[in-house]
């Protein structure tokens, strides 16, 4: 078994199975400090996931001196404030009109609205499709047939460790072809 110094030295070298163990070692106590700050369990594991890709995509930075949990849980703190402070500003709106309260309220959609909606999802299923089957497969499973992490790790044999980070990459893949697409 490696040492979490050698670990940390396999994992800057891209060695898939160092980022792995690392996230295996921490998820429990990462998760437990988002869990505790967000009182939601699918928005720890939501910022969890993007502590530890931010954390991978950073490692070349870290500083062995220090213990590599602290480095995590500062950035999963730091993350989970920067993202408090982007919804806290989105969250600030001026009051609607009345009629605008009511064009929102009403279920009936234009069929200028119609016809938008149906470009726009028609659009992500082709970026959906555009990516590769495992991660066709993973997003199909979460977001259309609306199943657990639990779930889908029974249904392709795979470890929580391994669909987390299947999941994750997908949506990092899918996001990163939408922002091409529609800049």
């Amino acid at each position: 078994m490696y040492c979490e110094k050698d670990l940390v030295e396999k994992a800057r070298a891209n060695d898939q199975l160092a980022f792995n163990t690392l996230f295996n070692q921490h998820w429990d106590s990462i998760y437990a400090v988002l869990l505790s700050r967000t009182a939601d369990p699918n928005r720890a594991e939501e910022l969890s996931i993007e502590t530890f890709s931010k954390a991978f995509d950073r490692i070349a930075g870290f500083d062995q001196k220090r213990p590599f949990s602290n480095w995590l849980i500062t950035i999963a703190k730091n993350h989970h404030i920067d993202q408090f402070r982007a919804t806290k500003k989105v969250g600030v709106r001026p009051p609607l009109s009345e009629d605008l309260l009511h064009e929102i309220s009403s279920d009936e959609l234009s069929p200028e609205d119609h016809l938008i909606a149906s470009q726009n999802l028609d659009f992500v299923l082709g970026q959906i499709r555009s990516l590769k089957k495992d991660y066709r497969k993973i997003l199909k499973l979460r977001y259309f047939d609306d199943l657990s992490l639990k779930q889908i790790e029974k249904i392709l044999d795979e470890s929580s460790t391994t669909v987390r980070v299947k999941l994750f990459r997908a949506k990092k893949m899918l996001a990163n072809k939408l922002d091409r697409e529609w800049i």
